[in-house]
């Protein structure tokens, strides 16, 4: 499928998570029973309760928030082809998800063939947006809503999933494929186990939102080794305010 698509069929999307509150200390008893309840049956050997929460906390949805979403797209300008990257961010999740789904209904009505496109956004970032959208109080998107959808129906291309070629038996991380592929990866000055650290004690989201937007950038190198096409050049990428 990667293949044959064209590339303005391709909506490129990454987020960034954080945990709910800066530390396990931080927490109600309740949610502090909540998160031992949560995490007892894989808490790593020699691990206390109270120091995985700053490890785990924010990829688990019960436990994190959305602080990111950075979306991208191919449009061809004149003779060549530009990658236009736009980034919503900030501290309240819900009108950030409500600004994320304004964003992309407006796409949804000038062009409804698109494909949401990403690294293992199957198994993390998709559910994980449909999970805080409800924990907000959100209806989601019917464009979100894969569970009802028929497998022919789903609008999703996953590089993660299309690697594996029905080899199910590894995780091939991002950085790890570009690398294969020969795609430069961004050398950034975090990594995503970096991030909570960059919101809850610097509160830099605009750092974070850059290594976000890098991220995209790198999925859609990515795809363009795989339709066997030149990489993105510096000039081609445009990022939108």
């Amino acid at each position: 499928m990667i293949t044959s698509m064209p590339l303005e069929k391709f909506l490129f999307i990454d987020i960034e998570t954080v945990s709910q509150s800066a530390s396990f200390d931080s927490l109600n008893e309740e949610w502090k029973e909540l998160w031992e309840e949560k995490v007892n049956r894989s808490l790593p050997e020699n691990v206390s309760v109270d120091e995985y929460y700053p490890q785990r906390a924010g990829v688990m949805a019960e436990f994190a928030k959305v602080i990111c979403i950075s979306i991208g797209y191919f449009k061809k300008e004149m003779t060549t082809c530009q990658l236009r990257i736009k980034s919503i961010y900030g501290d309240d999740e819900k009108e950030l998800l409500q600004s994320f789904i304004q964003t992309v209904n407006q796409l949804e009505a000038s062009n409804n063939k698109w494909s949401f496109t990403g690294h293992n956004i199957k198994e993390f970032d998709i559910p994980f947006l449909c999970r805080r959208m409800l924990i907000n109080d959100l209806t989601i998107p019917a464009y979100l809503d894969f569970q009802n959808m028929k497998p022919w129906e789903t609008n999703l291309i996953d590089t993660f999933q299309y690697w594996r070629f029905g080899d199910y038996k590894n995780f091939t991380s991002l950085k790890l494929l570009a690398a294969a592929l020969n795609v430069p990866s961004p050398k950034d000055d975090i990594d995503g186990s970096m991030v909570g650290d960059v919101y809850w004690k610097e509160k830099n989201l605009e750092r974070i939102a850059i290594y976000c937007q890098k991220d995209v950038v790198t999925v859609a190198n990515i795809v363009l080794r795989f339709k066997n096409q030149p990489l993105l050049k510096e000039e081609q990428i445009v990022f939108a305010k």
